[in-house]
């Protein structure tokens, strides 16, 4: 019988993980926000949007120690994490 390849989990569940994460963790929140340009209000209407999605997956991909912090956390494996950044940035 051979092994079921692991799938790639969807954006939005991946994006909500990033983002419990980065609330668990506010220094890391705050260091995303400025990154991504958000404030408080701009942060709170982006949720569940595509772009603020991407922008997760893109900030997570380009962080190795919170990526691994995220993967352990949330029971995704870096690979399948990059396979969606990878989806998502077919150009690399």
């Amino acid at each position: 019988m051979p092994l079921a390849k692991p799938s790639t989990p969807d954006l939005a569940t991946v994006a909500d993980a990033c983002l419990g994460y980065l609330a668990e963790n506010p220094e890391e929140l705050l260091a995303f926000m400025q990154f991504a340009g958000f404030d408080p209000q701009s942060l709170r209407q982006a949720v569940g949007t595509k772009r603020l999605q991407t922008g997760l997956i893109d900030y997570f991909a380009s962080n190795e120690p919170i990526l691994l912090a995220l993967c352990a956390n949330a029971g995704i494996t870096p690979e399948s994490f990059m396979h969606l950044w990878h989806k998502l940035n077919p150009s690399g």
